[in-house]
């Protein structure tokens, strides 16, 4: 008779390929020595088989649910960024009240320290603020509600930010309504080259004179 597999758990399937493996080998040996044929070589070889078979699905199993797992943890972050996103959203409306109202000195006391403490929050769960006087305009970040020309600007400009905008990392919420101010038409003309032309036309003017006398 063959022993019983020692020290296998309900479930273990190595100690289950042990006893396979332990019965074929014995199974072998008994009939080489009973016939001498080579049945019990096909025996073992088959039982070898099976084994790396079960082998084989054991660790496409393990693999599988490896990505399960990880497959999990990613819908996780996402429905958690969804959430957060969608709450901060919410806020934006009670953001703007605050900056009005700091704007307008009116926030003072214990309104300021709660104002403080919610601008604080919001920034820890990733929501930014952005849009400055002076910066290029952007229209992927910036919304144009005024429009002029200055001569003062080599670019499109935001000169005044009506309403900031808000992003949470690189997805904006909220683009920022600014004012927008355009190069002045003919300041960006080149003067050197007309300097010059004319420049050139004195002297041309000198040099016909002076063949003339």
């Amino acid at each position: 008779m063959t022993d019983k597999p020692q020290g296998g758990k309900p479930g273990d399937d190595s100690a289950a390929d042990e006893a396979v493996i332990k019965a074929a080998e014995e199974a072998a040996a008994a009939g080489a020595a009973d016939s001498g044929s080579g049945a019990g070589s096909d025996e073992l070889a088959t039982a070898k088989r099976e084994s790396a078979e079960r082998t084989a699905d054991l660790q496409r199993l393990q693999a599988e649910y490896q990505n399960y797992r990880k497959r999990v943890e990613r819908d996780r972050l996402t429905v958690r960024e969804i959430a957060v996103s969608n709450i901060l959203e919410s806020l934006i409306p009670v953001l703007d009240d605050i900056g009005r109202a700091r704007e307008h000195g009116e926030v003072t006391g214990g309104f300021k320290s709660v104002a403080e403490s919610l601008e604080t929050v919001v920034a820890k769960l990733g929501l930014q603020q952005f849009g400055k006087e002076g910066e290029p305009f952007d229209p992927t970040m910036h919304e144009a509600l005024m429009h002029s020309y200055s001569s003062d600007v080599t670019e499109d400009t935001c000169v005044q930010i009506l309403q900031p905008g808000y992003r949470i990392g690189e997805r904006i919420i909220r683009p920022a309504m600014v004012a927008v101010a355009e190069p002045q038409p003919g300041t960006q003309t080149t003067a050197a080259p007309d300097g010059e032309a004319k420049s050139g036309d004195a002297d041309a003017d000198k040099s016909d004179g002076g063949s003339d006398s």
